[in-house]
């Protein structure tokens, strides 16, 4: 337990209301990279459930469909069934290493730049620049009584953050069902109720965490700044502000007075007043970094202005930093990105991409699946030969009708009939058509001589007849009664 008079002498309250954060607009380069990926990843957000991607008459015409109903992942030619799942895991995993990549490279430019926490708190505050005005406006508004003014315009933005939640927990559902169809049975009233509230919750969790909870999300309810820190190490790029160039601060009216006193730091705030999460860079590498780089453009057009070097705060790895501290130059970026651990994580990332894409192509599309009927387990036909009875599960993963045979090997003198023939028309081949799409079940009958071995495994093979031999086999068991 906790000593009661040590609490008592922590300075400061233990808990802190939160402060607001009006992140100021900037322009540079880093900027422009947001702008770019933001309207990227909303395009393909909002856009892809849209796009259509014919598959032929038997399948649906998404591109990109996680049709729950029929267990099936499309995304555009490629179809995964339940049990090639191990496909959604390969992405997954893909997903992962590459997340490691990024964060081994730049620290945490997925948290900057692409995660869904960043675009669309992104997206509410340039919301509210539109509406609210910038930095000083939105703060002499905050800081302002009610008027019919704030009133309005609060009521304006909140309804645009409504309106964004919507369509993003709108856009959510139309990946599970056809996109032109769901919307047209949502606003007639007739789509299923998972529907509405799943748009609900996404709604309000949008609205709630984009739009008032912001940094506090990156700092405190997200675990990757947590983990972040195995993935990095001395060569990792961070954003950093180099002190030992730009202290002790000044302005440029004391450096023009006291020339050699004062560093590059001219100490006018531009890179707290840039940041989304409200930090200081200049306080050194922090859990509220999300190294968006923003300060890196307040700080260089700062710099510009007041001519002197850009680079102040920039990417640099803390192996560079501890060279030009002591007054060397760092390596090249590309150097530094070029090192063994990445080449790591970017063979094993790309050994798994290219063995998902060899399998994709070879796998068929075809499959067998045999289960020996075990009541009875043999008949003894009325000419001597002993009968067995099989279950064919014919999977056929294509959007149209397959013609397939059915062949037998191991089996010498076997022939073969389906509950739908008769033993009269028995051949060692069956032909038959199987439905699109879909898993269609055969009651196989396999007949052989009786002079044999009471146990005896034999193979069971199906193949296409339509243009495309590749097809499956299964090895299953056929039994006979024991020789006296």
């Amino acid at each position: 337990m906790a000593n009661p008079d040590a609490l008592a002498n922590v300075e400061g309250p233990l808990y802190a209301a939160r402060k607001g954060v009006y992140p100021k607009k900037v322009d540079g380069h880093f900027r422009r990279l947001k702008w770019l990926i933001m309207a990227v990843t909303l395009a393909i957000y909002y856009g892809t459930p849209w796009i259509r991607w014919d598959r032929g008459p038997y399948a649906p015409d998404q591109a990109v469909l996680v049709d729950l109903a029929n267990r099936r992942f499309y995304m555009f030619q490629i179809e995964i069934w339940p049990h090639e799942f191990y496909y959604v895991a390969g992405l997954l995993i893909m997903a992962g290493i590459g997340l490691f990549l990024v964060t081994s490279a730049v620290g945490r430019a997925w948290c900057g730049y692409a995660c869904p926490q960043t675009v669309w708190t992104d997206l509410f505050q340039h919301v509210d620049r539109l509406i609210d005005g910038d930095r000083n406006a939105q703060i002499r508004l905050a800081n302002g009584p009610w008027t019919a003014e704030k009133i309005g315009k609060r009521a304006l933005k909140y309804g645009l953050y409504l309106a964004i939640a919507f369509w993003t927990g709108g856009a959510w559902i139309m990946y599970f069902a056809d996109a032109p169809t769901l919307t047209r049975e949502f606003w007639t009233g007739e789509a299923a109720y998972v529907a509405y509230a799943t748009v609900g919750v996404l709604t309000a969790t949008t609205f709630v965490l984009g739009g008032f909870m912001r940094e506090q999300v990156c700092i405190y309810m997200c675990p990757w700044p947590r983990i972040q820190t195995a993935m990095m190490d001395e060569k990792s790029l961070l954003v950093t502000y180099k002190d030992w160039r730009g202290e002790p601060r000044g302005s440029l009216k004391t450096a023009l007075a006291h020339p050699g006193s004062v560093g590059d730091c001219v100490d006018c705030n531009q890179c707290v007043a840039v940041c989304p999460t409200g930090i200081d860079i200049r306080t050194g590498p922090q859990i509220g970094c999300i190294t968006c780089a923003l300060c890196i453009d307040a700080c260089d057009k700062v710099m510009a202005q007041v001519g002197r070097p850009r680079g102040l705060i920039d990417y640099c790895a803390l192996d560079d930093v501890a060279v030009e501290r002591a007054g060397g130059t760092a390596q090249p970026v590309l150097k530094t990105l070029l090192r063994p651990r990445l080449m790591v994580y970017l063979g094993i990332w790309c050994a798994i991409g290219l063995a998902m894409l060899f399998t994709l192509g070879q796998r068929t599309r075809l499959d067998l699946a045999v289960q020996h009927e075990r009541s009875p387990l043999y008949v003894q036909l009325s000419d001597g030969m002993i009968r067995n009875n099989y279950t064919l599960k014919l999977r056929n993963m294509e959007a149209r009708p397959r013609k397939v045979a059915i062949t037998v090997s191991g089996l010498p003198g076997a022939q073969l009939w389906t509950e739908t023939g008769s033993r009269e028309k028995a051949s060692q081949r069956v032909e038959m058509t199987i439905s699109p799409d879909s898993v269609t079940r055969v009651r196989l009958f396999v007949a052989a001589p009786a002079d044999g071995p009471a146990r005896q495994d034999f193979t069971i093979a199906t193949q296409g007849r339509d243009g495309d031999p590749r097809g499956d086999s299964d090895t299953i068991q056929f039994d006979r009664p024991e020789v006296q």
